[in-house]
């Protein structure tokens, strides 16, 4: 767990530990081209084989993909019923895949709103691949940044109240420790797909030192060469953490 904001991630020119995507633009690419919605999402399952296969080859640890957001229950019912048969067949048929090559796949979000199959599909993925280790792929379904704040400030009180915890040593580490992910370390690099530039209540609590990068590709055409220069930007810029650029450089010189 991390003891302060920035350890653990990734400094100026490294590749980033750890990766989030809001994987956005999936209805629009299908709009374009005269197609239904779910055509965009279908269309969407080649990014994420893209984007998984170079977040590996390039050494990122944590690649975390905003599947499905609490909100998007208000989309259209077909459009729903379309998205869980995509989850359904992704869990069916891509969680062999990733543990044939040694990935780790963790599920972040509020489970109990899928059905039984969705929710017996993912603790036996989750089961599957418990002990890979060459990177962890999290998908956040039915998650939204606010409900992990409030679910984890829920499980603090509770242990506040069954004489676990003193209220006079709660900060930010403590919180953090309740949150989802706090096994990983934040986030370095948040992308978002689509041509949109907000966050959409998506991992509020771990981007309060991420870099942000907005790409104007819709999701499906989000592959290699596009993940690529995302990733060459990050490496490109300073993160300072509330340091001074001289504070940065004696860091530097007294490595």
């Amino acid at each position: 767990m991390s003891t302060s904001i920035d350890e653990g991630q990734a400094a100026q020119g490294q590749v980033p530990r750890h990766v989030a995507i809001i994987m956005d633009g999936n209805n629009r690419w299908a709009k374009k081209r005269f197609m239904p919605g779910v055509a965009g999402h279908k269309a969407g399952v080649d990014a994420v084989r893209a984007v998984v296969e170079v977040s590996a080859r390039e050494g990122v640890e944590v690649l975390t993909l905003f599947a499905f957001s609490s909100e998007n229950w208000r989309r259209p019912a077909n459009e729903v019923s379309a998205l869980m048969q995509l989850f359904v067949m992704a869990l069916q048929r891509e969680v062999k895949k990733l543990h044939r090559n040694n990935i780790r796949l963790v599920v972040m979000g509020d489970i109990q709103g899928f059905n039984d199959q969705i929710r017996s599909l993912i603790a036996e993925a989750e089961e599957l691949t418990r002990d890979n280790d060459a990177m962890t792929l999290v998908v956040a379904a039915n998650y939204g940044g606010q409900w992990d704040i409030a679910q984890a400030a829920q499980r603090l009180a509770e242990d506040v109240l069954a004489g676990k915890l003193n209220p006079a040593d709660i900060n930010e580490q403590v919180f953090h420790r309740y949150t989802w992910l706090n096994e990983f370390p934040a986030p370095d690099l948040l992308i978002r797909t689509g041509g949109e530039e907000r966050i959409s209540n998506f991992m509020l609590w771990q981007t309060a030192y991420s870099e942000f990068y907005f790409s104007d590709a819709f999701w499906p055409d989000f592959k290699e060469q596009e993940y690529k220069k995302a990733l060459a930007t990050f490496a490109d810029r300073t993160r300072r953490f509330g340091r001074t650029d001289d504070q940065l450089k004696d860091a530097k010189q007294g490595d």
